[in-house]
């Protein structure tokens, strides 16, 4: 009998192999820009249409799943995403470039909404806030190893050994998820779930899915633009992905830390607005040729603070009976701005002639969750009026 915690090891492969497919674009950035005559801007395009889908299945990825079941679906999902990469790896045509993100992230945005659901059904009431912690981890460590490992593997071999090595990570995952995952043989008990929810509880989801996006765009600036901001101070593509690539790490580490520092405390809403006020004026002494190993580690140790406050906003205005369709709102709000953060960095950088410019527009964007807590705050202090159940 498998235990929850190889379980847990499983799902944190399968959403590893996810992070490590999204930034393969941004890893090799420099490769794919010479390959494919493409700009700043169209890399921030295909950085952000991995997560375009999301937009419209966040809210009907779970039904999806109750209807076909989850360990089905997210199979689906990974063969997605096996599929997107090949089409991407088969050519060098950009619509088809385009095609294939889009595909993947398909089938990225159906792993990534059903496996927190599944994370959930085997640790309800046992350990669960490690377990989300653990796998909240999935996603830095997959994007440091592609930091680590595809500039490297790209330099050396080609965009084609990229596009390899994100499909045997996938295929990997198919695997375990096949052969090694199980449903719980208990499922969580809950009451009935309602399908309505308050306008004022929406404005506190959408203000919440606000923050989320933007905490994760001004990261995103870090990971997807800071290798190629370097590249264009003379660093070698190894060089660069390797050092930011630290940031990522260490968040690994940050990220728990800050849940627990936001238990053990009870001020979550500091640690959020402080972590993400210092991970901004760090992000801004980076991109003005700071020391930068020195501001590469401070970063990697405060810019996971916040991470854990924020998940747990919603958690305050929804119920048992609330919770599927309210976080449905809830990633509809994050994937539509990180659909449009890294395009808008893409840009901005180049109008400014330098990838410095997405890092100072991350530090804009964390700026403005704790103005967003604020109002978070207010609206969640608000009755709430009982919505009525759709039928």
């Amino acid at each position: 009998m498998r235990s929850r915690w190889t379980i847990l090891a499983v799902l944190f492969v399968a959403r590893t192999a996810m992070a490590f497919q999204f930034q393969s674009v941004a890893a090799v950035a420099p490769l794919v820009s010479a390959g494919l005559g493409a700009s700043l801007a169209d890399i921030g395009i295909l950085i952000g249409l991995y997560l375009a889908p999301g937009v419209a299945l966040a809210l009907p990825g779970a039904t999806i799943g109750r209807r076909y079941g989850d360990k089905a679906t997210a199979l689906a999902g990974l063969l997605m995403m096996l599929a997107g990469e090949m089409l991407m790896t088969a050519s060098t045509s950009w619509s088809l470039q385009i095609g294939g993100r889009l595909i993947g992230g398909t089938g990225g945005v159906l792993l990534n909404v059903l496996m927190t659901k599944m994370v959930a059904d085997w640790f309800a009431g046992r350990e669960i806030a490690t377990a989300m912690a653990i796998y909240i981890n999935s996603w830095p460590a997959g994007i440091a190893i592609a930091l680590m490992l595809l500039p490297a593997i790209g330099t050396t071999f080609g965009l084609t050994a990229v596009g390899i090595a994100v499909s045997a990570l996938v295929v990997v995952s198919i695997g375990l998820l096949a052969f090694i995952y199980r449903t719980p043989e208990m499922p969580p008990a809950g009451g009935v779930e309602r399908s309505g929810i308050s306008a004022g509880t929406t404005y506190a989801l959408i203000a919440a899915g606000l923050i989320w996006c933007l905490y994760n765009v001004g990261f995103a600036m870090v990971f997807s633009f800071g290798p190629s901001m370097l590249v264009e101070r003379g660093w070698s593509n190894s060089a660069a992905g390797s050092t930011i690539s630290v940031v990522i790490w260490l968040a690994a580490l940050s990220v728990p830390l800050g849940g627990l520092l936001a238990d053990r405390t009870k001020h979550s809403g500091t640690v959020l607005a402080a972590g993400c006020a210092g991970f901004a004026f760090l992000m801004l002494l980076l991109s003005r040729s700071g020391p930068v190993l020195a501001l590469i580690i401070a970063m990697g140790i405060v810019c996971g603070l916040p991470a854990g406050a924020i998940m747990s906003l919603p958690t305050r205005v929804l119920d048992q009976r609330t919770r599927s369709v309210g976080m449905g709102v809830f990633y509809t709000v994050y994937y539509a701005g990180m659909l449009a953060g890294p395009a808008i960095g893409g840009k901005l950088a180049v109008w400014a002639g330098t990838a410095t410019a997405a890092l100072d527009f991350g530090a804009a964007a964390l700026l403005l969750c704790p103005l967003l807590l604020w109002s978070f705050q207010r609206i969640s202090r608000l009755p709430q009026p009982m919505a009525v159940p759709s039928r």
